[in-house]
């Protein structure tokens, strides 16, 4: 059944949400919902994603509904944007496709004692300089190597082993997702492989669309809020955006290939092959959560690690250090990640597999998992847009435990694919059109701004306002881009 049949199924719940029931096909478990406002649903079209949330409704084990925020794109296997959480008790699977090839995609804020004053006429050399250091683009490697029982040990630990070799401090664990390590990593399940891909990438950008990018506090939406985060108006902030490289991909691709076969085996009629998976209590669902964690703890390093370079660069530069700068971690969060969380299901508390692809973790005040220093407002969610925008920064909600098992959107989501992007990009210079904007941007290649430009992504300020209007997550501070590099 194609995306246009299931877009004549899509019934309006709210405002903002809005419901392909369960009996729109025979093998559905849950019904599949989309957050989105009108304009949104209008420009999504007959987006084969649709039909990728109600795939989703067919996996064992699914609870409530198949979930997709209002980034929603096409992805492999889920869209992205999906978020689906399965109760392992019932047979509820881990699926590689709800995680994605880039394992522990994420996005870390740094704020500054700076404000953009500071930088005078020098933003073009601060952009260049941070080009110059931090290793972007496809297959680059970077100044940290780890040998193999080096790096088995950090997939295993995560930042407390980088804290351990002086590349971290107390805080950048503590205000990190999972203080930066997801336990439970098997790094004897990541192959040789994989691990020679990882072994000098860890502390680079990457190609697609990570970035480095430095930003100012534009408006402030929530004083307490943000005042709890340390942003005020005018500040100077970084947002690093990359995940597990090149050993990400190949633990995915590895287990993608290991489980050919493994739904026959246990029963499972699915309606993509993509969609590959195993019963989380099962020898092959065990393996991959045990590398999938493995490899979200390199990507959580990777960011540290490319937060250090960050900070030399701003030493350098301002000629303090980095300290002085007030360059500190605000928060640090997975996009594309499987976590055993508890949430409460038809009044019973149960632990589930939370997958969530294309979407961030939004945990509200009171949560244990939310850092202490943010306990009482709520954990932090960082919403990258695109570069000629802004981002945001929002704080979870108690709502988004009931509708969401503590999600929201992870960006703007892509409005064009990267093929119609090049396409659309045909005798333009996007690098001088953000220049026009006051956006100074760098990239290994030219590709990469085409790629990655503008008009390739949704109005990241209608896809907040949806969670916002959802209850999901609220409105803190919005971002806007001053420079920004990528692969």
């Amino acid at each position: 059944m194609e995306g246009k049949t299931f877009r004549a199924r899509l019934e309006r719940v709210d405002e903002v949400r809005w419901r392909i029931p369960r009996e729109a096909r025979a093998d559905m478990r849950v019904d599949a919902l989309i957050y989105a406002d009108d304009a949104l649903i209008e420009a999504l079209g007959d987006d084969p994603a649709l039909e990728q949330v109600v795939n989703v409704a067919t996996l064992p084990g699914i609870q409530v509904a198949s979930l997709a925020m209002p980034d929603i794109h096409w992805g492999y296997g889920f869209c992205i944007g999906g978020v689906a959480a399965t109760d392992p008790a019932e047979g509820g699977v881990v699926s590689p496709g709800g995680v994605g090839y880039d394992i522990n995609c994420g996005v870390r804020l740094l704020r500054t004692g700076l404000s953009q004053d500071d930088l005078g006429d020098r933003l073009e050399h601060l952009i260049e300089a941070l080009l110059a250091t931090i290793p972007t683009g496809v297959g680059r490697s970077g100044p940290y190597r780890f040998e193999r029982r080096e790096l088995e040990t950090l997939m295993a630990r995560g930042v407390p082993y980088l804290r351990r070799l002086g590349f971290a401090t107390d805080d950048d664990v503590s205000h990190c997702e999972a203080e930066g390590c997801i336990g439970d990593a098997q790094p004897e399940q990541v192959s040789p492989l994989a691990l020679e891909r990882g072994a000098d990438q860890c502390g680079t950008v990457g190609s697609g669309n990570h970035f480095v990018e430095l930003q100012v506090v534009e408006r402030v939406e929530d004083e307490a809020v943000a005042a709890a985060f340390g942003l005020e108006l005018g500040q100077l902030c970084v947002l690093i955006h990359s995940g597990s490289r090149g050993l990400g991909y190949q633990v995915c691709d590895d287990a993608l290939r290991a489980l050919r076969g493994v739904p026959e085996r246990y029963g499972i009629d699915l309606p993509d092959r993509q969609l590959a998976c195993a019963p989380v209590n099962s020898p092959e669902g065990a393996a991959y959560l045990g590398a999938m964690r493995a490899a979200a703890n390199y990507a959580f390093c990777n960011r540290q690690l490319i937060a250090q370079q960050v900070r030399e660069v701003f030493e350098r530069f301002f000629g303090r250090p980095w300290q002085r700068l007030g360059l500190e971690l605000v928060y640090d969060v997975a996009h594309n990640i499987a976590k055993l969380e508890r949430h409460r299901v038809g009044g019973a508390e149960r632990t589930l597999c939370v997958h969530r692809k294309g979407a961030t973790r939004a945990f509200p005040a009171g949560h244990q998992e939310v850092p202490a220093a943010y306990r009482a407002v709520g954990q932090p969610v960082l919403v990258p847009g695109d570069m000629g925008r802004a981002s945001w920064v929002l704080v979870g909600r108690p709502e988004s435990m009931e509708r969401s098992f503590g999600s929201s959107c992870h960006g703007a989501g892509r409005s064009l694919s990267r093929k119609a992007s090049l396409k659309a990009a045909k005798g333009r210079d996007v690098r001088a059109e953000l220049a026009a904007r006051g956006v100074i941007a760098r990239a290994s290649s030219r590709r990469g701004l085409d790629e990655e430009q503008p008009d390739a992504y949704k109005d990241v300020d209608r896809v907040v306002d949806v969670v916002h209007r959802a209850g999901l997550s609220s409105k803190v501070a919005r971002m806007r881009p001053l420079g920004v590099i990528k692969g």
